[in-house]
């Protein structure tokens, strides 16, 4: 059998590497304290276990609040841009 994914809305921003781009994602998603931790890399608590995001790495908020890095070339497949 072939399964198609759901379409939901998520909150995304792409990680840039730089304080600025942490600040915005921690601030802008709503990502909860201690559930990250940045070092040049952004290492997230996500349900799986901790991921590690590099600069270009998009962070999703997902449909129950959770965080988690996704790879550029993943994003562009799996996501396209709503209007509000």
């Amino acid at each position: 059998m072939k399964y198609r994914k759901k379409p939901v809305i998520i909150d995304a921003i792409r990680f840039d590497g730089d304080n600025e781009s942490m600040k915005r994602i921690i601030i802008d998603l709503q990502m909860p304290h201690g559930s990250y931790k940045f070092d040049g890399r952004f290492h997230i608590k996500t349900l799986e276990g901790t991921m590690t995001a590099i600069p270009g790495d998009w962070i999703i908020k997902g449909v129950k609040g959770e965080f988690y890095p996704v790879k550029p070339d993943i994003f562009v497949q799996t996501y396209e841009v709503v209007s509000d």
